[in-house]
């Protein structure tokens, strides 16, 4: 824990390679530590393996409880969103590694925002926000990112339909503000940009910063990238500032932010390796392969050594351009028989 309180006095992209790995090998060392003595399940993956910290495939979180801590200090528990049938991820969180989530999701994000709240419109439903106890990666997702604003306004109603006219209003009234628009990939292409292009209508945005994640899947079996996504966003209102992330309920609160020049970073409080699919060696920059994810963060539950089903490659480190060090990647999608999960992928089965 004290490696996570010294960090988040430091920057979240200062760290370079080497100064990195020290922390790194130390404190992951610690978690599987700890994790090893306090959780049954993974003592018995470490001891089956052979291995102080191996790699847990994300489906296991669908089948067991994977948890560190007793039961009655489970504050939180976060689930995937998966389509009807699929099993979910449970994510058990205690009010430390929740209180650690928010703290790192928070100064992450601030380097691109910086530090004052701004006036936030969600581009969701409030309906999604339901048990707080219980509650899905999207729902998650909402209240994390909504502790970056202030008057907070949701621009659907509970049947996903965009209201406009309150949208207009609400950028009357905060006109001379910056404005914060967040939400999931697809649904923000889906409900907002087409309403936008049906009505034709054109928001004054031109002032806004919108923030989105998850969900390329549909939007790539339309031909829709990155680059296509901006521009149409920005044809309907203006917007310029538009920032991609990438990150899973398995490790809430590291996120992975785009930059200005396109590229997804890792921060101080986590990692990634791309692995080759048959024998699971590192692959070298450039090399498609599955990801791995690291993280600091997970305390309540073994999480932070985790192999994803998305592929992905690294493009640099300690390189970018912005001037923010770490390594930075791309993702090319999900392994083919992977099951479909991403939030706003699923969201009109199951919130």
């Amino acid at each position: 824990m004290y490696y996570i309180e010294e960090l988040l006095q430091k920057r979240p992209y200062s760290l370079n390679k080497q100064e990195k790995k020290k922390v790194f090998d130390d404190y992951i060392s610690k978690l599987s530590k700890f994790h090893y003595e306090h959780s049954e399940y993974y003592r018995r993956i470490c001891d089956l393996l052979r291995q102080e910290t191996p790699l847990l495939p994300v489906r296991l979180f669908k089948e067991y409880d994977l948890l560190s801590v007793p039961k009655e200090e489970i504050v939180k528990t976060l689930t995937s969103s998966g389509t009807t049938g699929q099993a979910v991820s449970k994510i058990f969180l205690d009010k430390r590694t929740s209180a650690v989530q928010t703290k790192v999701l928070t100064k992450i994000t601030s380097d691109f925002l910086g530090n004052k709240r701004l006036p936030m419109i969600i581009l969701d439903t409030n309906a999604v926000i339901k048990n707080r106890q219980l509650f899905s990666a999207r729902g998650a997702g909402i209240l994390g990112f909504s502790m970056l604003g202030y008057d907070i306004i949701y621009a659907f109603d509970e049947n996903m339909k965009l209201d406009i006219d309150k949208i207009e209003k609400y950028l009357e009234k905060h006109h001379d503000e910056e404005i914060l628009l967040f939400g999931f990939t697809f649904m923000i292409w889906q409900h907002f940009y087409h309403e936008l292009l049906k009505n034709k209508k054109r928001l004054n945005l031109e002032k806004g910063i919108m923030l989105h994640g998850g969900g390329w899947k549909k939007l790539i079996d339309q031909s829709v990238d990155n680059i296509m996504f901006k521009k149409c966003l920005q044809d309907v209102c203006g917007i310029k500032q538009i920032y991609n992330y990438y990150g899973m309920v398995e490790q809430t609160g590291s996120i992975y932010m785009e930059c200005e020049h396109g590229r997804l970073h890792t921060s101080i409080f986590s990692d990634i390796n791309i692995l080759n699919h048959k024998d699971f060696s590192l692959c070298k920059q450039h090399q498609k392969g599955i990801i791995q994810l690291i993280s600091l963060l997970p305390m309540s539950y073994p999480g932070h050594n985790i192999l994803t089903e998305d592929i992905g490659e690294i493009t640099g480190e300690d390189d970018c351009p912005c001037g923010r060090l770490g390594k930075t990647f791309m993702i090319h999608g999900r392994i083919k028989s992977a099951e479909v999960r991403g939030c706003s992928d699923t969201y009109d089965i199951k919130n």
